[in-house]
């Protein structure tokens, strides 16, 4: 359509209709504000009606009140037996008397003689109840719970009931009827960030500014600046409970599979992987660096005759990225395995490893990643029984045939990655593939070349949802090739010295492959950056908190 027949479409939109939009917007961001201030001035009413009751003079005050520190030095060792966790408050419970911890999420003032308070712990909450009643709840103590902060911490006890209608405001659907509330540490009254406000999803905030009402988005800066608040979110909560889940199933797979668990220094006298991006220090007068990966120690642990190995350990990487998905700190899992004839058996433990994983997170960890989906909204990952496996110059013509123009000998880059994941979803159906022979001129030193074109090696990458993951290969074993290579990627031999010599005496074939703990659980949660599933990231411009 051209330029001039667009403007008539444009203008049958009248002055009109632009000023009776304007008009609505104003009337309900004014009518929400209306309503706001309704609503403090019930609060600041009902908190007035019982500040002029003295708790001296209330014969009930034992029920209630701040715990004094001589009393939380372990004064007294009690039965936890006793306590009950606010996720495991249900129907089944009702009418019986329990003890819970929890942080205060909200409160609510309701005349002079009630307040409601919700009680969160580990991500689950609970609507308690505070009602002045004869005998059992005075009106200072009504008082006292509504002047406790948000995010402070109360020991509740009291009686489980069941409503009528559901709850909407907490995740149990019961009521605990208390009967005291004692505060073990109160949080600030002005919080740098609200958990509510970080806990909201993109589209609720769209969806509030389409209708007139301005929600406060929490940035990201913002968030990580305040990390232990933001964490508390439910998002984070399901986030950082689905990463143990990882490097639980990591670890238990991998010794049920006979591999021995290592942990290798992370001071090293020379550079592990290669190239600049690599922290240096001083080392008692020695120069030294940080390792960018257990690789050579793993291949050594291999020399040593302990067959399989992996750890789980910090890798640290000075790269200048500033991108969604790098770090200059974050947790490898890694692998190293004698090979008995050809690299596929280090893919096959991948293959069975994550395949593993994947069910075990979509089966035990439901409530997690629908908390997750809930603020970040994803699609369930797509993976196959036998994981895909293709080689790079089938990827290499995959792309090719799309009409992508690329380096055959080249590695790829972040935006071929993406469109092979796109292709091997719409003809394999799977997000999850292997891309094995890659091109040796884009892999690591102690990379073994293919028998058959030494243009090409016996190494892998793993890929989720179009990103790299994993990156493994089999490596050079014998030490004369190793340090021939090691001189070619522009490596100091003398700083490996010893690694090569680990070979001298003797060493099988055998391979491995590392992957990012924090990069696993963004792609298999759908998520945008790698600063959400790092607990405290590093990155280029960022080393607190």
């Amino acid at each position: 359509m051209s330029a001039s027949s667009e403007t008539p479409i444009d203008e049958t939109l009248s002055a009109g209709d632009e000023a009776s939009k304007a008009v609505s917007k104003k009337a309900a961001k004014k009518e929400a504000a209306k309503l706001e201030k309704l609503r403090r001035r019930q609060e600041a009413a009902a908190e007035a009606a019982i500040s002029s009751l003295n708790v001296e003079d209330d014969p009930l005050s034992a029920n209630y009140g701040d715990v004094p520190l001589s009393d939380l030095q372990s004064k007294e060792a009690k039965d936890v037996a006793n306590w009950t966790q606010v996720g495991s408050l249900t129907g089944e419970l009702k009418d019986k008397y329990v003890i819970l911890r929890g942080r205060i999420q909200t409160i609510r003032a309701v005349a002079k003689k009630m307040a409601f308070l919700v009680v969160r712990e580990k991500g689950f909450t609970v609507q308690c109840v505070v009602s002045e009643q004869p005998e059992l709840v005075s009106r200072q103590m009504v008082k006292y719970v509504v002047g406790l902060s948000r995010e402070s911490i109360v020991d509740v006890e009291g009686v489980v009931s069941v409503p009528n209608v559901a709850i909407k405001g907490a995740t149990q659907q019961v009521e605990i009827q208390v009967r005291k509330v004692y505060c073990i540490s109160k949080a600030m009254p002005s919080l740098p960030i609200n958990i509510e406000d970080a806990a909201r999803s993109e589209a609720e905030i769209e969806k509030a500014l389409q209708a007139g009402e301005q929600l406060v988005r929490v940035n990201q800066d913002t968030r990580l600046n305040y990390r232990v608040l933001d964490m508390r979110t439910p998002a984070n909560q399901g986030i950082f409970r689905i990463q143990c889940q990882v490097g639980t199933i990591f670890r238990q797979f991998l010794l049920s599979e006979g591999f021995v668990e290592i942990h290798t220094p992370k001071l090293i006298g020379g550079s592990s992987e290669g190239g600049a991006s690599v922290f240096r220090l001083d080392y008692k007068g020695q120069p030294a660096c940080l390792a960018q990966s257990p690789q050579l120690h793993k291949q050594m642990s291999i020399c040593g005759d302990f067959g399989r190995v992996f750890e789980i350990g910090p890798v640290f990487r000075a790269e200048d990225s500033f991108t969604h998905r790098h770090l200059c700190e974050f947790t490898g899992l890694d692998v190293e395995m004698e090979i008995k004839t050809h690299y596929y058996e280090v893919m096959d433990i991948v293959d069975r490893l994550f395949v593993s994983m994947f069910d075990s997170m979509n089966q035990n960890c439901k409530k997690e990643l629908e908390a997750i989906d809930k603020q970040y909204p994803f699609e369930p990952l797509k993976y196959l029984r036998n994981t895909l496996r293709l080689t790079f110059e089938e990827g290499i013509q995959m792309l090719k045939d799309a009409g992508v123009e690329i380096d055959p000998l080249g590695d790829l880059n972040t935006e071929a990655e993406r469109k092979l994941g796109r292709l091997v979803l719409e003809k394999y159906g799977t997000e999850f593939y292997i891309l094995h022979r890659y091109p040796l001129s884009v892999r690591p030193f102690y990379t073994m070349p293919c028998h058959d074109n030494p243009t090409y090696s016996n190494s892998f990458d793993v890929f989720i949802r179009g990103e790299e993951i994993i990156s493994g290969a089999q490596r050079v074993h014998v030490p004369e090739f190793l340090a021939e290579r090691a001189q070619a990627c522009g490596i100091d031999v003398k700083t490996i010295e010893t690694y090569i010599d680990s070979f001298r005496y003797g060493a099988p074939p055998h391979g491995g492959f590392g992957v990012g703990l924090e990069r696993v659980v963004m792609l298999f949660c759908g998520l945008n950056n790698i600063r959400k599933t790092s607990l405290f990231p590093r990155d280029p411009q960022r080393i607190a908190p």
